[in-house]
């Protein structure tokens, strides 16, 4: 009998397990007695060594986890992210990744993008916190006039987004009645989107010197983790804000607080952080409305949420039991070795 091990539980109703038990499969969910709790992202993954597939989240899988499981063919994360995986070492072992771009999910963090950054250039915070202090009008809350103007020529704002998958585009579209002038850095610059969304592809450096704001919209890979550090902050403009609503290992936290603190970026709204819970006694949290802060909660919206994925993550798991290439791996490098080892051979 096959095993699949949920090593991050998210079905409650026990449906899924349900529909993969009368296919005969044994499914292990070892967290059950912790769900109202939320998952620690430090505890590393125990792997069963005849754990044929895994299902879950956050909770970090290593070379050393997968090498016990010989067998071991997917891991489907029910998330978007899938940073917690070790994917070298997973395409190394021939073992397929997949994710869940659930649309909740992605656009809500296109949505919640858009909120952020006007309520930073907007002073939405400061109009409110002013007023309720039985204040009024004062210059120093005028907000920032976003898009181009014709009256006067203004240009209107350039925004720039580091990465443009799924949420970059929708972010973009949601950007498009505004007039502003929109840009992006990523690998892939033949994209027929860019066209279509009128966005214009540059490098990094030309976006970071172009851009009144910058949003990260990339995945968390050896290649982006502290992408933007000091030498890039440096190139930035006094007046830009950055935004980060991917990953916070992105973003050199230290270096960032350090540029607002000294004045040469002015701002920043974040979603996420590289330690969560962040330690709130790092200087960020003393940067008072220079700063826009979230619990990395940017896509939970009523009528959202993990459950939404788990038909996909089921999906996947089957396949690939089944001897057959799942949808959405992120790791299409160990596509040849899978196939050798598990194409066509089914346990099901």
């Amino acid at each position: 009998m096959p095993k699949v091990q949920i090593y991050t539980p998210v079905d409650e109703t026990g449906e899924s397990y349900e529909r993969m038990t009368t296919l005969g499969i044994t499914v292990k969910d070892g967290l059950i007695a912790g769900r109202d709790t939320a998952p620690d992202p430090k505890s590393e993954v125990a792997i069963d060594a005849d754990t044929d597939a895994m299902a879950g989240y956050v909770r970090p899988i290593t070379a050393e986890g997968m090498a016990r499981a010989p067998d071991l063919r997917i891991i489907a994360n029910y998330t978007v992210g899938f940073d917690n995986v070790d994917l070298t070492a997973a395409s190394a072992q021939g073992v397929l990744v997949t994710h869940s771009p659930t649309e909740n999910n992605w656009a809500g963090v296109a949505e919640g993008s858009m909120a952020m950054m006007l309520t930073v250039l907007k002073k939405q915070r400061e109009r409110d916190t002013h007023v309720k202090a039985g204040g009024w009008r004062r210059r120093e809350l005028e907000g920032t006039y976003i898009g181009a103007r014709d009256i006067d020529g203004y240009p209107g704002l350039t925004i720039g987004l580091i990465g443009f998958g799924r949420i970059a585009k929708r972010f973009a579209e949601l950007l498009a009645p505004w007039r502003v002038t929109i840009i992006a850095h990523t690998l892939e610059t033949d994209d027929p989107d860019f066209q279509r969304l009128n966005v214009r592809p540059v490098p990094l450096e030309e976006l970071l010197r172009l851009s009144d704001v910058v949003s990260i919209h990339c995945n968390l890979t050896q290649e982006t983790a502290n992408l933007i550090s000091g030498p890039e902050l440096a190139l930035m403009k006094e007046s830009a804000i950055l935004m980060n609503t991917a990953r916070g290992g992105i973003v050199d936290l230290d270096a960032l607080a350090t540029a607002i603190g000294q004045g040469r970026i002015a701002g920043a709204a974040l979603d996420v952080f590289p330690q969560e819970p962040p330690d709130f006694s790092h200087p960020i949290f003393g940067l008072g409305d220079k700063v826009l802060l979230a619990p990395h909660m940017v896509a939970n919206n009523v009528g959202s949420g993990l459950p939404l994925a788990i038909p996909l993550v089921t999906d996947n798991i089957l396949k690939a039991l089944s001897g057959e290439l799942p949808r959405h791996i992120v790791n299409p490098e160990a596509i040849p070795l899978w196939q050798r080892r598990f194409g066509g051979r089914s346990l099901l």
